[in-house]
């Protein structure tokens, strides 16, 4: 897990939790891939991203979901490496993502909790990223 610990970069944190979040219903939806792929393409956060490191982070991350305290372990290594200040960005980013196939169902809405309580997200702050991913995603 050091090694793990270690490699992380604050962009691999807020990718690793956009992964979570779309592996958390157990189905990987396409139109939550083309949102995680849009984001680190378009996103000033994500300039500096090395690309040839996602599959290794997406195994990674998928190593530890598969594990009993993996989720815990995850959030962890998020808090470690991943600088305060952006913690607002990583539940936006992971709203986002919950939000790409037009619907948030019950196991999606619960790891946006738990990403809320692990990141300390105030819940005024969170209602309004809520809003604004909901705003984004909305169709005809």
């Amino acid at each position: 897990m050091s090694d793990i610990e270690h490699s992380l970069s604050a962009e691999d944190c807020l990718i690793a939790l956009m992964i979570a979040v779309s592996a958390s219903d157990l189905q990987i939806r396409t139109a939550e891939l083309v949102r995680i792929n849009n984001m680190i393409n378009h996103l000033p956060v994500f300039s500096d991203f090395d690309e040839d490191r996602l599959p290794r982070l997406s195994r990674t991350v998928f190593d530890l979901l598969e594990q009993e305290d993996g989720l815990d372990a995850l959030f962890g290594l998020i808090r470690d490496n991943l600088p305060e200040k952006l913690y607002e960005t990583a539940y936006a980013l992971a709203c986002d993502v919950a939000a790409a196939d037009g619907k948030i169902g019950p196991t999606e809405g619960r790891m946006l909790e738990e990403v809320r309580h692990e990141l300390s997200i105030d819940r005024l702050h969170a209602a309004a990223i809520e809003r604004g991913a909901r705003a984004r995603h909305m169709t005809l």
